[in-house]
This record gives structure tokens, C-alpha cells and sequence, in this order.
């Protein structure tokens, strides 16, 4: 899919993805391509405000689609809503090269400590 980490810590992670490659028959970008692309900024969010001897698990992704990018690349932008000791919850939104928003995604995980190895 071509996805690309263009920053990444606890309280933000950008991440970039074609369009080309990830169209749908018609030209548009695909729905699912901007699902990935957010569970994908989402995950590494959570990942790394899980913290030491932490692990993100369960993840639950809802995404809504406003509008489809026909050209360039989308960006997802991963933020904090809310880190618990037990739940984490960050808001991603996807835009368009001209900053248009193509998706925007929520991305709830349960946070526990890592099993002993």
C-alpha cells in the first residue's frame, strides 16, 4: 500500500499513503485503503503510549468517509482523545493533498500489561 511514517510519538503520529495503487476500479481512492491507513497511524499511537512492559490490544476502528482522493497522497494524522490506564482512544483524520478531509477515524484499544516472557 505504500504507507510511510512521517512522525511518530505518543501524542501524534502522521503517516502518508498513495493514491496511485490504492484506487478503486473508477479511479477513486478506496475506502478501505483510508481504513488501513488510519488503523495503521492508530496502532503505532497506541503502541507507543502503551509505555514500557505495555501492550495495545483490541483494537475496535470506525472510520466515516467524506470524500475520495483522485491524485498525490492522503495523510492520517493520529491524536490522543483520551489514555487511560486500562483504555486508549485516538482521533485520525486523512486529508488530501489540498487538505481536504477524505476520512476521519477513531481507534479505541485496551491497554494491559505485557505477559512475562
Amino acid at each position: 500500500m505504500g504507507i510511510e511514517i512521517v512522525e511518530y510519538s505518543p501524542d501524534r503520529v502522521v503517516a502518508t499513503m498513495p493514491v496511485a495503487g490504492n484506487r478503486q476500479p473508477y479511479g477513486l481512492l478506496h475506502g478501505g485503503a483510508n481504513a488501513v491507513l488510519a488503523e495503521q497511524a492508530g496502532s503505532i499511537a497506541a503502541a507507543l503510549s502503551a509505555g514500557e512492559g505495555r501492550i495495545a490490544v483490541g483494537l475496535e476502528l470506525t472510520c466515516t468517509h467524506h470524500r475520495a482522493a483522485t491524485e498525490g497522497q492522503v495523510t492520517a494524522v493520529a491524536s490522543p482523545l483520551h489514555r487511560g490506564r486500562s483504555t486508549a482512544t485516538y482521533d485520525i483524520e486523512i486529508t488530501d493533498d489540498e487538505g481536504r478531509r477524505t476520512c476521519s477515524a477513531r481507534l479505541t484499544c485496551i491497554l494491559r500489561d505485557q505477559p512475562p516472557k
